[in-house]
């Protein structure tokens, strides 16, 4: 690993990294969140029972959506094409918690940490919005890259 940012250039100004030199190869990253709520929100989230509608099914797009629009959320990120985006949900009873985990895949000359990262942030936060009206005490944490593959810098597996 180098200890170089390279989102900066010689005088510290912000730059957008060039990767037009790079190979295309075959990269995917895994990021995981949590989103911590009342058991009576779990309850009515897994019983499809919130007056918005299907929390799942709205989260699960805002993630995709969200992975696919990184470069307009997040300044120096470089559009992809990506060729795949996954976001699934793991309710915790009793935990009173949704695990979120999102895969996202691309052909490229750069990674998709940020995409992954980004698709879990969205998905939590229409979690949020989809159940703010029974529960306003919910916390979007835990944000994290759990892995990525590919690239010149190789692989990347979260410990814990």
């Amino acid at each position: 690993m180098s200890d170089r940012l390279t989102h900066l250039d010689e005088n510290g100004k912000a730059v957008m990294v060039e990767v037009g030199e790079k190979s295309a190869t075959s990269r995917v990253a895994v990021a995981r969140g949590e989103v911590h709520m009342k058991e009576s929100t779990l309850r009515l989230i897994m019983s499809g029972e919130v007056a918005k509608g299907d929390v799942w099914a709205v989260a699960r797009v805002a993630g995709i959506m969200a992975a696919k629009k990184t470069p307009d959320l997040i300044p120096l990120c470089h559009p992809l094409l990506l060729t795949s985006v996954s976001v699934d949900f793991t309710p915790c009873p009793g935990q009173g918690k949704v695990d979120i985990e999102a895969r996202v895949r691309v052909t490229g000359q750069t990674g998709v940490e940020m995409e992954a990262l980004t698709a879990v942030a969205a998905a939590g936060l229409a979690i949020y919005d989809m159940c703010k009206a029974v529960d306003k005490e919910m916390v979007v944490s835990a944000i994290r890259l759990m892995e990525k593959h590919g690239g010149k810098s190789g692989s990347f597996v979260r410990s814990k």
